[in-house]
Order: C-alpha cells, then structure tokens, then sequence
C-alpha cells in the first residue's frame, strides 16, 4: 500500500550525520525535504520551498550548547512569517530551554538523539498546524475581499430578457469561462454574481477586480499576490485575487481596458490554471470560473 506523503519539512543542523539521517526518515514520508548546514540559507529555502515545518537546531558556530542562536534564528522565521511552525531540537536539552522555546513561540521542542516515532508524531503534527493555519489565513483573505451578499435577482419580462435568464440558467452550472457584454448600466455585474448564485461554486468566494482601475504597477499584485520581501513595502505575504477566488468565481470587471501586455498574462494564467506569487518560484495551482465584463 503506497503511503500518502504530507508536508514540506526544512532541516537546518551544521551537522551532516544529522542532515542525512532526517533526510533518510523523512523523504519516503513527506512531499518535500530540504536540508542546510548553515542557517544563513532560512530565507532561501523559505522562499524555494515554503515549508509547513522548520526543524532547527540550536547550536551552530558561536557555541555548543548555550542555544542562543537557535532563539535568534526562531526569532527571524517568525518576523518573516508569524505563524511558521518552528520545531526546535537540541543535544544540550534542559527544562528551562524547553520554557523559553515555546515562550519564544516555537511549536514544539526536540532533544537529540531522538526518538524516531515521536520525532514523526511531532513533525506531522506539525504539518497538520501549518495547513490549518493557511486554511485560516486564506479564509480571512477571502472574507476581505469576497462580496458575501446576496445574489441580486434578476427580474425582466422582454423576449430579450427571457433569452438572457434561459442563457444564464443554462451556463450556470458547467465550468466554462464566460464573457459578459453590454453596455454601461445594463448590470453585467448582476449577470456575473446570477451565474455564480446558480452554480455548484454558490458557496465559495466571489471575486472581483476592476481591472480598469488597477495601475499596470500594481496588476501583478493585485492578481497573482506576492511573498514577504519581494518589494519594499511587502512587509507580509499576501495572496492575490486569483488564488483567493481559487474554488469559486473570479469576475474581472471591464477586462478591455486592461492593457494587451497584460491580458496576455492574464490569459496565460487562466490557461494554465496556476499562478507564482511575486518573489516566490513556487507555482500554486488554482481551480476557479473566470467571468470577465467589457
């Protein structure tokens, strides 16, 4: 029976036995291991792998069993990310570094030589907090951005009319990307937010952006979100519309005054259905309706 590998773990010890044992425990369990001797590479494997959980060591090259760079470099992952999970681990184990770790808002403490089944027990715990607080993080950009209101209703009782509800009520349900038009005031948004009223999608986030009014700077931003530092006012990741809307509508209101250079990648993204945050290589796959209004 093939075992369902779970969670991205980051190892950072200066010793190189330890690297390959964890390596060898963990690879066949995980969706990705990455390892490094030297702590001064946190931010670029952060930023290659985005791990679920990082286990690191204590002590490096001032000192052998004091702890106090372990607590600095925990106190740099957490300034980047303030909900990463940290597991740190230590030969030079005591009560009161144990204390000052979970004090220090590390998630959990590991001495060495470890105990491989609660080393596993920990770690995928671990993972399992680390997914859940993306859940939650995803959830509250959502509810930001997500106009949670009641679906307007459509009333007409022209032949035109009728044709359009019968268009909607038939588009409604598939996965097809649709392309409102219509003049302004004809409420293509009204149109847009029936269809997502009317699909399997009703219960998950509508999006929209009006794309008319986001500055060419910003529109990768704005649609694709970017990581922690990847420009100077980044002070935290945030994820962009399209991933937000991931698993629900996105409306892209006045989709023909977006630029062609623009659209181009805008197209791309819908194609291929994935997206890479601004400063990050990492390619997040996303599973949503596009609706677009010219």
């Amino acid at each position: 029976m093939e075992v369902k590998k779970n969670g991205k773990i980051l190892v950072i010890d200066d010793n190189e036995d330890v690297l390959f044992a964890l390596n060898l425990l963990l690879k066949p369990l995980v969706e990705d291991i990455r390892v490094a001797k030297n702590p001064e590479q946190i931010d670029r494997f952060y930023d290659l792998l985005h791990p679920d959980v990082v286990l690191l060591d204590m002590n490096f090259t001032r000192d052998a069993i004091s702890g106090e760079e372990g607590f600095e470099w925990l106190e740099h992952i957490l300034h980047r990310d303030a909900q990463a999970v940290v597991i740190l681990m230590t030969a030079y184990a005591d009560a009161d570094k144990a204390v000052r770790a979970l004090k220090s808002g590390a998630t959990d403490f590991i001495t060495k030589p470890w105990d491989n089944s609660k080393l596993l027990a920990t770690l995928f715990a671990g993972v399992e907090l680390s997914q859940e607080r993306h859940k939650n993080r995803l959830l509250e950009q959502r509810m930001e951005v997500a106009a949670a209101t009641e679906a307007p209703t459509l009333i007409g009782e022209s032949p035109v009319m009728q044709r359009v509800m019968q268009t909607v009520e038939q588009v409604a349900p598939t996965d097809a990307n649709v392309l409102i038009l219509g003049e302004n005031g004809t409420g293509k948004d009204v149109i847009a937010r029936q269809l997502c009223a009317l699909s399997h999608r009703a219960a998950k986030p509508f999006v929209s952006i009006d794309l008319g009014s986001v500055p060419e700077q910003l529109f990768e931003s704005e649609l694709f979100g970017y990581e922690k530092g990847a420009f100077t006012d980044a002070r935290k990741a945030k994820a962009g519309r399209m991933e937000t809307a991931s698993g629900g509508t996105l409306f892209l209101d006045e989709i023909g005054n977006l630029p062609l250079p623009l659209q181009a990648k805008l197209l791309a993204a819908l194609e291929r259905r994935e997206i890479s945050r601004i400063g990050s290589t990492q390619v997040t796959p996303i599973k949503l309706r596009s609706e677009e209004r010219r």
